[in-house]
């Protein structure tokens, strides 16, 4: 319930500078099978110019590594209660993450991008290892990854 109430709240602070209703999307993230520990994954939103907007999903649970996801650290300023509720495992080498969550129209052909930041413990970190465009031209279109993700798609 608790997880439920934290992807609401993030999502009508995401609906509101807009005004406009909200759509279920299904995020499905693919991961290489890398061979190490399971992955720490931030999924987050910035504008047409780059700012950070918010987080929409945490893979991992102890936040003394979320500093590795840097892009993501920088952005929320580090702010571990933006997070509350809206966290799960982290993911293993060759496994999918995919969660629904209700998006804002207004996130869609705007300019808005979603990141995916990636770090696994002993390896490399990737910061932005996805950035993709969110648009309705791109729903069911996978997007490869740089290091650790295999494929990202959004579906609508």
């Amino acid at each position: 319930m608790k997880s439920l109430l934290a992807t609401l709240a993030l999502t009508t602070a995401l609906t509101i500078p807009g005004l406009a209703m909200a759509r279920p999307v299904t995020l499905t993230t693919t991961l290489n099978a890398y061979g190490g520990d399971g992955a720490y994954l931030a999924l987050y939103v910035t504008d047409a110019a780059g700012a950070y907007k918010g987080t929409l999903w945490m893979a991992g649970g102890k936040s003394k590594y979320y500093s590795h996801l840097s892009d993501w650290s920088r952005g929320s300023a580090g702010d571990f209660s933006e997070i509350s509720g809206i966290t799960g495992a982290s993911v293993g080498a060759g496994r999918s993450l995919k969660i629904t969550l209700d998006l804002a129209d207004a996130l869609f052909d705007a300019g808005y991008e979603l990141h995916i930041d990636a770090a696994v413990e002993d390896m490399r970190d990737s910061p932005s290892e996805v950035v993709a465009p969110l648009t309705s031209g791109g729903a069911g279109q996978a997007i490869s990854g740089r290091r650790y993700i295999q494929s990202f798609t959004y579906d609508m």
